[in-house]
């Protein structure tokens, strides 16, 4: 089942974003860019970053988070353990319907090349580009062109 993330989500929220092991991040390393509960409640609050979990029961097993502002996939992630049953699938769906609803016809995202999230995009409609990711220079930057949701 999936539905929208809500502020009291978030510490379950860190948990998965620092469990995984592709594009992994420490508490520390994402506070250092300025990613903290506070700043993603702040910005959730604001309206500016749409949220959608994944649950089985009253377990959050991944979640999924847009920007409004930029028409950005700010984070897509799963929990290792529900994997491959086409949730994060739905996280996509979701933040992309969200972003046309919110008037971007294009979207656009970073993830490291050498992940199974990179062939995950792609296989998914979006298209890597030759711009350069903001905090890191490594990543690939990959861009979608939206049609309205069905």
């Amino acid at each position: 089942m999936i539905r929208e993330g809500a502020i009291a989500d978030l510490p379950e929220i860190m948990r998965i974003r620092t469990s995984v092991v592709d594009n992994h991040l420490s508490v520390d390393q994402m506070a250092e860019i300025g990613i903290t509960l506070d700043s993603i409640a702040a910005e959730m609050t604001a309206g500016d970053l749409g949220c959608w979990v994944t649950v089985d029961g009253d377990a959050i097993t991944g979640f999924a988070m847009a920007d409004r502002r930029d028409g950005s996939i700010f984070a897509l992630f799963m929990d290792a353990a529900h994997e491959g049953k086409g949730h994060g699938s739905a996280l996509l769906s979701a933040c992309e319907d969200w972003l046309w609803h919110k008037g971007h016809a294009e979207v656009i995202l970073n993830t490291g090349r050498d992940t199974r999230a990179f062939a995950f995009y792609l296989r998914r409609g979006w298209r890597e580009t030759d711009e350069t990711a903001g905090h890191f220079a490594e990543d690939a930057v990959l861009r979608k062109t939206l049609s309205a949701p069905l």
